[in-house]
């Protein structure tokens, strides 16, 4: 299972030098939609542990749409030629017609046409323009939450007769070989953002990651 390839992975020590490096982002002050409650203690707790199993982590918080871009461009360079690299994102998190968006703090999507022309993080880009030169790629995505957007988008398709479809969660990823995508629940399903100071899937990942043997059940 993915957990058990991740537990390999991420164990504390490895006899060879490895070169790692984790991008973390939490999303929680959203200006336009629902304020979630945990991304961006989730994003601080996963830094603190991923810096404990050797990586250089590039952290952001709360992040508008060009300071995402501008961290995933930081991540980018730190990740070139790297033996392993993480990407952790905690936040809204949408799927339009089977891809995948990262959600900004400052997006206002009322449309479409707003996704397509890039008022989110398309998911496969970010991964692909960040990562490609990784040996080992891990993909940990905490954003299955409800779709805030999705009663404004839903009307905007029917208005203009699109054929676009707009579902529930994240949609399953296509990954090459080297790539392991986790998410905190099924494809086109919805998690909780939890009653704690860290989401479920978060608080599975900070309790198992880096212990040689365990597994997520």
């Amino acid at each position: 299972c993915w957990m058990l390839a991740l537990l390999a992975i991420l164990v504390p020590y490895v006899a060879r030098a490895e070169r790692r490096v984790a991008l973390v982002i939490g999303n929680s002050n959203y200006q336009f939609a629902e304020k979630l409650v945990n991304p961006d203690n989730d994003a601080k707790a996963m830094a603190g542990l991923l810096q404990t199993l050797g990586f250089d982590v590039v952290k952001g918080e709360n992040l508008t749409k060009q300071e995402m871009i501008s961290t995933i461009q930081k991540f980018s360079e730190l990740a070139s030629g790297v033996d392993t690299a993480l990407l952790f994102y905690a936040g809204h998190g949408i799927q339009l017609e089977g891809k995948n968006y990262f959600i900004p703090i400052d997006a206002n999507l009322q449309n479409e046409m707003d996704i397509r022309f890039g008022a989110a993080i398309d998911v496969d880009v970010a991964i692909n323009q960040s990562m490609a030169e990784a040996k080992v790629k891990i993909v940990l995505l905490d954003a299955c939450r409800n779709n805030p957007f999705a009663e404004q988008i839903t009307r905007s398709l029917k208005k203009t007769r699109s054929a676009a479809v707009l579902q529930k969660g994240l949609a399953k990823m296509e990954t090459a070989k080297g790539t392991i995508v986790a998410f905190a629940t099924g494809p086109g399903q919805v998690a909780l953002d939890g009653e704690g100071i860290n989401s479920p899937f978060t608080v599975a990942l900070l309790n198992n990651l880096g212990t040689q043997g365990a597994s997520l059940d």
